[in-house]
């Protein structure tokens, strides 16, 4: 097995478009990608294009006649058929949209063969994590869930055990969807309570179909969670999980719109806690799975505050070349965001708040507090079902 990690990326993908005015500005991709640049990193990686993937991939989770419905609309954008969940206001239609999607998708997937084929070591896809996408439909700004695809490929591979790690703050919904009734497939889920957030879905209590109970698992978390109770719920559920299910390949969602700065939710997360997730996915990579680890990027609309920042950091992670936080930020690239966006480009690859403390669930709970609420909802729901303590 290679020892360095893969950088998924052809420019391509920065054609992900919807518009103008739609949140999902695909200027945040072309930005991490000069980051990743401006910091050498691309001396660390492999930076590989893979192919598109083609009609018997994306079908190992979507319907046919939807892709036949997303290839239509992107010939004929106006045409678009909305009970697919194209030409909305959250997905609308675009002249080329099936083949950027695949590419995005083809990715992941590329991604997950590496790492399963023993020719990288991590791989990182930063423009995928579209996990919202379902069999049959488009929903929350996805065409294709390349995350389902890059799992559904391992699984086709010979994979009998794979984790999925999401914590974008939306619910990993369409991923929890593709594989609500495999019990191959463990997906694990911290998002904004759904009373208060898109989709309105991921409650402690969905927990997998009958074949597969204990296989979804679900923190709901309240509005507002900032680093110290974020870290706690993620330490509290994930590492017992994955320890129990001992995948042979993780792989993780990071969405960067946890961030306080976020438009579009509402939990107050920094930039060195989202750090510091990524750093333990990385171990729980190395301690439970040989090191297997496929990284994505995900949600996250602060353009240029947060999200080249915070993928950044996820491919320094992922080459094992870990950027201090407080390392100031290369000037080449604080002027190409000015010129780019006419924003001013943040300084230094920190918030202030790093090291990040936060109280492990050996120190005891505290079932008046809303987050411990969540927390304890979760392993009440979930570990009995995989034979744990909850």
């Amino acid at each position: 097995m290679s020892g360095r990690a893969q950088l998924m990326w052809d420019e391509a993908v920065t054609g992900y478009d919807f518009g103008p005015d739609h949140p999902m500005d695909p200027v945040r991709l072309a930005l991490t990608r000069r980051l990743v640049d401006a910091f050498g990193l691309d001396r660390e990686v492999d930076v590989v294009a893979a192919k598109p993937a083609g009609e018997s991939t994306l079908r190992l989770v979507h319907r046919e006649d939807y892709v036949e419905a997303v290839k239509a609309a992107s010939v004929d954008p106006g045409a678009a058929d909305a009970s697919y969940g194209l030409g909305t206001m959250d997905d609308p239609a675009f002249a080329g949209m099936h083949e950027v999607s695949a590419m995005i998708a083809g990715q992941s997937v590329g991604a997950a063969e590496a790492v399963w084929h023993g020719d990288a070591l991590h791989a990182v896809n930063f423009a995928g994590g579209l996990h919202h996408a379902m069999p049959g439909g488009a929903s929350g700004f996805c065409i294709y869930n390349d995350a389902s695809l890059a799992i559904a490929r391992l699984l086709e591979l010979g994979a009998e055990r794979v984790a999925y790690v999401d914590v974008d703050v939306h619910h990993g919904d369409g991923v929890q969807a593709a594989f609500w009734e495999d019990p191959r497939v463990l997906t694990i889920s911290l998002h904004e309570h759904p009373r208060t957030l898109f989709p309105q879905t991921g409650w402690p209590e969905e927990t997998g179909g009958a074949s597969a109970e204990g296989s979804a698992v679900n923190v709901a978390l309240p509005a507002g969670t900032g680093d110290a109770g974020w870290l706690r719920a993620f330490h509290s559920v994930v590492p017992e999980l994955v320890a129990e299910f001992r995948p042979q390949v993780l792989v993780t969602q990071h969405g960067a719109d946890t961030h306080f700065e976020d438009p579009l939710a509402h939990l107050a997360v920094s930039l060195d806690a989202q750090r510091a997730v990524q750093v333990a996915c990385h171990d729980l990579a190395h301690e439970y799975a040989d090191g297997r680890w496929v990284a994505l990027g995900g949600g996250g609309y602060a353009v240029v505050d947060v999200v080249p920042r915070s993928w950044t950091h996820l491919v320094a992670v992922a080459a094992g070349r870990p950027i201090d936080p407080e390392t100031v930020i290369p000037e080449s690239w604080r002027q190409e965001v000015f010129a780019r966006t006419r924003q001013l480009a943040p300084v230094r690859m920190t918030d202030g708040r790093w090291p990040v403390s936060w109280k492990g669930w050996e120190s005891g709970y505290d079932p008046a507090d809303r987050l411990d609420q969540a927390i304890v909802a979760t392993r009440r729901a979930v570990f009995p079902l995989r034979g744990l303590l909850p």
